[in-house]
């Protein structure tokens, strides 16, 4: 089941996210963080663009979000799509559910343009992101260090 955030999806969401910061380098923050500055984040993303968790059992099991791509005028049909889904729940299809759902939204918005951000390497993410349509725009070398390396990143686009 696919449905907007909650307030009391707030933990489940840290949860999973520092799962990234600390063994992966999906993302390149360092220090996990807490509820009350994920309830910030949620807050801040929740203004302009839905956020939203996909559950299994009663459980949530990940979530994605869109956001603005940047914040000058000119950048305001383009957006960012991020997706976490907890370890166990990863290859079963629920990233691409999360992803069409924020398509259809975004369609209906009359966005133009959504970006994916990907660290690279991460063949799950570039092959949930190609299944959809996105196409590889760009290629930074060594742009992130976490772990003692150091991280390229990828973006991906898709035009709606």
């Amino acid at each position: 089941m696919i449905r907007p955030i909650k307030a009391s999806d707030i933990a489940r969401i840290v949860e999973i996210y520092n799962h990234y910061i600390l063994h992966t380098i999906v993302t390149f923050e360092l220090e996990t963080i807490n509820n009350s500055e994920m309830k910030e984040r949620v807050a801040k993303v929740t203004k302009d663009h839905p956020w939203l968790v996909v559950e299994n059992d009663g459980l949530v099991v990940g979530y994605a979000y869109s956001s603005w791509w940047h914040a000058r005028a000119a950048y305001s049909k383009s957006i960012e799509f991020s997706v976490y889904l907890d370890p166990p729940a990863t290859g079963k299809g629920l990233g691409k559910l999360l992803y069409h759902a924020l398509l259809d939204d975004a369609i209906k918005r009359g966005f133009h343009t959504v970006i994916g951000g990907i660290s690279l390497p991460n063949a799950a993410s570039v092959g949930l992101h190609e299944k959809i349509g996105f196409k590889k725009a760009a290629h930074y070398r060594e742009v992130g260090y976490k772990f003692d390396k150091w991280i390229d990143v990828g973006y991906w686009q898709l035009i709606l």
